[in-house]
């Protein structure tokens, strides 16, 4: 099966599971790719944006959604890129270095979230991290991720448009 086949059946396999009370994980992929096209990102990260929690498909099993960052990580890197991969890794650690370092932050984070952060370690920062050249965009998609939450908000990116930046960013790898 080829990349974009496999993304579009771990994508689909997203509908209703839930990990927030709000959104089920598809639209919660959706939206935070929606948040990373109106942010002006680049294919390489609204990918990373959309694909970053795709352990939590009951496609993996719990062991993959217990390390959900890492299984995203491992599962992106060979079919888009180590960018791709590495960004959707880093979206627990820029969550734990956030509530570090921005007071007004944890307050902002749903219920789910705060209790995900306990499990993951709590509050950090990990300065070989904090050095990383694509440091500051794990930081924006750990952004995008906390604003796709919103029942009410519009579907502006679709499981299409995930599979035609997914192409494009494959190929771009393959180059």
């Amino acid at each position: 099966m080829d990349a974009i086949t496999e993304t579009a059946r771990l994508l689909s396999s997203l509908r209703d599971v839930w990990d927030e009370e709000a959104v089920d994980e598809l639209d919660h992929a959706l939206q935070s790719a929606a948040r990373a096209v109106d942010d002006g990102a680049d294919d390489e990260l609204v990918l990373a944006a959309a694909l970053h929690d795709i352990a939590h498909s009951p496609l993996f099993d719990a062991a993959a959604a217990l390390r959900h960052d890492q299984t995203a990580q491992d599962w992106l890197t060979p079919r888009f890129g180590e960018r791709v991969g590495w960004l959707a890794g880093q979206h627990v650690a820029a969550k734990r270095y956030l509530v570090a370092t921005d007071p007004t932050y944890g307050a902002a984070l749903t219920p789910t979230s705060l209790a995900s952060l306990q499990a993951q370690g709590g509050a950090d920062v990990e300065p070989t991290l904090v050095e990383h050249a694509w440091w500051p965009d794990a930081l924006r998609l750990r952004r995008y991720d906390d604003a796709a939450k919103d029942p009410d908000a519009d579907a502006t990116v679709t499981i299409d448009d995930v599979l035609a930046i997914a192409e494009r960013v494959a190929r771009q790898s393959e180059s």
